[in-house]
């Protein structure tokens, strides 16, 4: 499968989806750790794509969002952003707000 493609089923397929750099229980890098921590906190569940482990994702998931690093939040389909936004929205009560309504 086309990795654009790929992407896209798993944004569209996935109410939050957290593209990261290791896993949650194994985060490679503090971005990624910060980001997974504040989903956790917010009680809700998501799907997590370790990028390390996807040289394809890894390489295309920068055009397909044009956000250029990693982690990078998806909600509904539509891109939030990296850890310095989901951690501003962590801290005004906005991701949890964000996370809720996710359907």
């Amino acid at each position: 499968m086309d990795p654009r493609q790929r992407i896209r089923d798993i944004v569209q397929n996935n109410h939050i989806v957290l593209f990261m750099k290791g896993t949650p229980q194994f985060p490679q890098c503090g971005f990624s750790s910060r980001t997974s921590e504040a989903l956790k906190a917010c009680g809700c569940d998501y799907s997590t794509i370790n990028v390390l482990a996807e040289p394809e994702i890894r390489e295309h998931l920068p055009t397909y969002s044009e956000w250029p690093t990693f982690p990078q939040v998806f909600i509904n389909g539509e891109l939030v952003g990296g850890c310095d936004i989901v951690m501003e929205l962590f801290r005004s009560g906005q991701l949890k707000e964000l996370t809720a309504s996710a359907t």
